[in-house]
């Protein structure tokens, strides 16, 4: 069992979850996603890209408008909380909305991703880390996010990783329909292997980290460690070396341009 809402921790300035003090992340209890209508299919996407082939369709945005992007990039500019919930999607999405709001925790985006098949080195060429606290007021909330899978994919997992190019202590989490995570995305490098031949969807939301979200995580069960996703060795071998590759490839891009390249965060 993992420590209730009064362990709370404040580090680096910010309101902190001792649920994801160790590992990062925490795996809830599997929802049966099965008794709940594909409210995914119809709501409104745009060509927002993240790591792979995405779409995505907001549910919260900084103003209720069909759109995607990090609220510092608005005006005013401020910090990924207090998202407003876009009527058009929610009364498509009832369902979706109300997973969302369940921890009573703050939401700030909230919205669908659409992920084409996806191999695990292109996953591991596609590790990122989001910039979710960005303006985020020392003191407060540190923003981590829900992951819900909505499709079933049994033969896809998530990537998470201390550090991008270091595949020691490497977690990988199983994707079922159902499959409930909160991840401090903004510490983990992290991505998703698709295998299938049909997109994966995932509900993404934006929470701040606090006595509600605690509390959900405590309700629910959340662990900070699971076994791995089993994965053949010379699929993984592969997956290196195409990183690698990759790697490679865009570092001599960059050079001949004359440029350094930075790793930045996503605002995905």
């Amino acid at each position: 069992m993992l420590a209730p809402y009064e362990r709370l921790i404040h580090l680096m300035g910010y309101i902190k979850s001792a649920a994801l003090e160790e590992t990062g992340y925490v795996v809830l209890d599997s929802y049966n996603q099965e008794l709940d209508p594909k409210e995914w299919l119809d709501i409104e996407y745009n060509d927002w890209k993240s790591s792979g082939d995405t779409r995505f369709a907001p549910l919260a945005s900084a103003f209720g408008e069909i759109e995607c992007n990090g609220f510092w990039n608005h005006k005013p500019p401020r910090t990924d909380k207090d998202g407003v919930w876009i009527d058009s999607q929610v009364a498509k999405a009832p369902n979706l909305t109300r997973r969302a709001q369940e921890p009573g925790a703050n939401v700030g985006r909230c919205r669908v991703i659409e992920l084409q098949p996806t191999p695990y080195g292109d996953t591991l060429y596609n590790l990122h880390q989001d910039d979710n606290n960005r303006l985020n007021p020392d003191g407060t909330g540190w923003v981590v996010r829900g992951f819900f899978n909505l499709t079933d994919d049994k033969d896809s997992f998530f990537v998470l990783r201390d550090n991008r190019t270091d595949p020691e202590g490497e977690t990988r989490i199983a994707l079922p329909a159902g499959a409930q995570l909160i991840i401090d995305t903004q510490r983990l490098w992290h991505a998703a292997t698709h295998v299938g031949t049909e997109p994966r969807y995932n509900l993404i939301t934006s929470w701040t980290s606090g006595p509600e979200l605690d509390a959900y995580i405590e309700k629910y069960h959340g662990v900070n460690k699971v076994e791995n996703f089993p994965v053949d060795q010379d699929i993984l071998d592969a997956g290196y070396l195409e990183q690698a590759r990759k790697d490679a490839a865009r570092a001599a891009y960059y050079a001949a341009k004359g440029q350094v390249e930075v790793q930045a965060m996503s605002e995905a």
